[in-house]
């Protein structure tokens, strides 16, 4: 039997290399970056044509290189950053494995133009799918240029599998916004489809962040700052009420190198507990500084995910860091006396003397006397046929009540449910100002306010969009909202569809758009307040294919703009929601798929009182 194992050539282990290090367009705009910066460039641009997919280049005034160097940058595991195994274990540059230009080449076409500072002519070198097709001598500035053409072209199974350019794009534009938080001191352009998106000047730290993020930030960063022998701790921390239930404004940096850490990030949220409400993550900048020895950065090819090698006390620290700036700077909640709702103390007054509560009953009210029960709380009190008929569609579906008297068990939840009539102008109760709660034949049932509202808002938008009717309300003063690039593009991407549900929404240029008008609005928010929230959202709502953009866009309206936890509603307000909820087509989910209504059984009820 012939021998069946062979060694891969040079240009399919780079490809394989390829699918580890090179994901998308924004990872080949990480490395070329993160080498500039490794090569000491204090100023470094980046153009962006189509999200990267076309064209990519990277421009430093770094140390450059020699012919020699141009020509082996490009061979799998060349690198001037490590020589020995301790080497692995001291690294302080951003790349050293020497795998990135390599399998970079081996899925474009790329073109190196480089000369260092003490020779006159540079090296101008041209690669295609791991091929070198030329290598000529060229005058060029200091430092080195790399333009990538046509990523994946060789593998078109990969490049089928890349997003719209818009999206592409905002992924380029995370990964520059985090080398450009780390790196105050470097000069960093960004510029797509000749537009200049971002042009960072040297700055200190907190600039940094306000230049990306826009000025709307800058109130809201306080100072964290600590000093230990195990690891140092600088940067910033969010404002507990400036908490979103999204994130987005969550950043970790150890020796200046971004980082994904979930341990740590709990650290955080352990220190913000009791501050924030549920749900909700407050934004943090935080740049850890520690020996290299004692960190592992090799244990992922993007090299995203880093090893501590004591990270409980590591936690501990971070979190006594943050509960000191927390108290330092008196971010502590505070009873809010003037608020609408707030309770009232009583004063006492010498000259009258105190009255002791009154109560109201009934007298003649007899609880046996079946006439009079039926005289006080009618079970029919005229509940639309349209209604009814969706509360029947609510159990058909899941396998309950099928518009019979006879009673069927679900399988999943183990009790029946009976559908009664009479929730039309019945009495509510509202629960921890989170749960809507009546009576119904079967037993208790219980609607999640929040997400009832959220279904009930997202089949009008959805509506909205599919039938073009816009219900806009003027605004008394048009607002600006300054947005940062990656939620400008956003808002450029689905500017149309918001007019279609209500928006009057004019581009002002400069990642800012001006708001004439818009849908009535929840939770006494601004127009500008809501955007904001929306688009964090938006951002965050998942990506499934299967959902439509327009899908999305009405999920992410309708989180936006449901009434809160917290919030108190009137018998009314709660008949409106309950009505408008069964009216719905689908009232049993809300869009993200969580349940709405939950009924406990009065057999359920009675086993529990026994």
């Amino acid at each position: 039997m012939s021998d069946i194992i062979q060694l891969l050539s040079e240009s399919v282990s780079n490809q394989i290399a390829a699918g580890e290090v090179i994901q998308r367009p924004a990872s080949v705009v990480k490395e070329l970056v993160e080498n500039s910066i490794d090569a000491n460039a204090t100023e470094v641009k980046v153009l962006i044509k189509d999200g990267g997919k076309t064209y990519i280049q990277v421009v430093d005034n770094g140390c450059g290189m020699s012919k020699t160097d141009a020509r082996m940058c490009f061979e799998r595991f060349a690198t001037s950053k490590i020589k020995t195994p301790d080497d692995l274990m001291t690294i302080r540059t951003l790349g050293f494995r020497g795998e990135a230009l390599a399998s970079i080449a081996s899925i474009s076409k790329i073109v190196l133009r480089t000369r260092k500072p003490d020779e006159e002519i540079g090296s101008e070198l041209t690669i295609s799918g791991s091929v070198v097709e030329s290598e000529v001598p060229v005058a060029c500035p200091q430092g080195s240029s790399f333009t990538v053409k046509n990523l994946f072209y060789n593998i078109p199974a990969r490049r089928k599998f890349l997003k719209t350019n818009n999206v592409e794009f905002r992924h380029i534009l995370y990964d520059f916004q985090r080398i450009a938080i780390a790196h105050p001191d470097l000069v960093l352009v960004l510029t797509h489809n000749n537009t200049e998106i971002y042009n960072l000047p040297v700055s200190s730290y907190k600039q940094r962040i306000v230049h990306i993020f826009g000025k709307g930030i800058n109130q809201n960063l306080t100072p964290v700052e600590l000093d230990t022998n195990l690891i140092k701790i600088r940067g910033f921390i969010g404002k507990p009420e400036r908490a979103r239930k999204t994130s987005g404004e969550q950043y970790f940096f150890i020796n200046k190198r971004f980082m994904r850490h979930l341990f740590f990030h709990k650290a955080v949220m352990t220190a913000y507990e009791k501050l924030i409400p549920p749900e909700t993550i407050p934004s943090y900048f935080i740049f850890l500084e520690a020996e290299p020895d004692s960190v592992d950065v090799n244990i992922h090819p993007t090299k995203i995910e880093v090893k501590f090698e004591n990270e409980t006390a590591v936690y501990q620290i971070i979190n006594a860091a943050i509960r000191e700036a927390l108290g330092k700077f008196n971010m502590i909640p505070s009873i809010d006396f003037n608020r609408e709702g707030a309770f009232e103390i009583p004063v006492h007054q010498k000259d009258r003397s105190a009255e002791a509560p009154s109560i109201s009953y009934n007298p003649d009210y007899d609880p046996f006397n079946e006439e009079q029960h039926q005289r006080n709380f009618p079970t029919n009190s005229g509940m639309s046929g349209s209604n009814i008929r969706n509360w029947e569609k609510l159990y058909e579906q899941d396998g309950f009540y099928s518009g019979k008297e006879d009673r069927r068990i679900d399988q999943n939840s183990q009790y029946a449910i009976d559908l009664a009539a009479g929730i039309h102008d019945a009495n509510f109760i509202q629960l921890k100002n989170k749960y809507i709660l009546t009576s119904v034949r079967s037993g208790l049932m219980i609607i999640d306010q929040k997400r009832a509202h959220e279904r009930i808002l997202f089949e009008s938008y959805v509506k909205s969009l599919a039938l073009n009717t816009p219900v806009a309300q003027r605004t008394l003063f048009p607002e600006t909202i300054e947005l940062d690039p990656a939620n400008y593009l956003i808002m450029r991407e689905i500017a149309e569809d918001l007019q279609t549900i209500g928006f009057d929404l004019c581009d002002f240029g400069s990642n800012t758009f001006v708001i004439n008008g818009c849908p009535v609005i929840q939770n006494n928010l601004t127009a500008r307040e809501f955007i904001e929230r929306f688009l964090e959202l938006y951002k965050n709502t998942g990506s499934d294919i299967k959902i439509s953009a327009r899908e999305k866009l009405a999920s992410s309206l309708a989180l936006a703009n449901a009434v809160d936890y917290g919030e108190k509603l009137t018998q009314q307000a709660m008949q409106e929601m309950v009505d408008g909820l069964f009216a719905c087509e689908n009232p049993n989910y809300s869009p993200s798929g969580k349940p709405v209504v939950s009924i406990i059984a009065i057999d359920e009820l009675e086993k529990k009182l026994k």
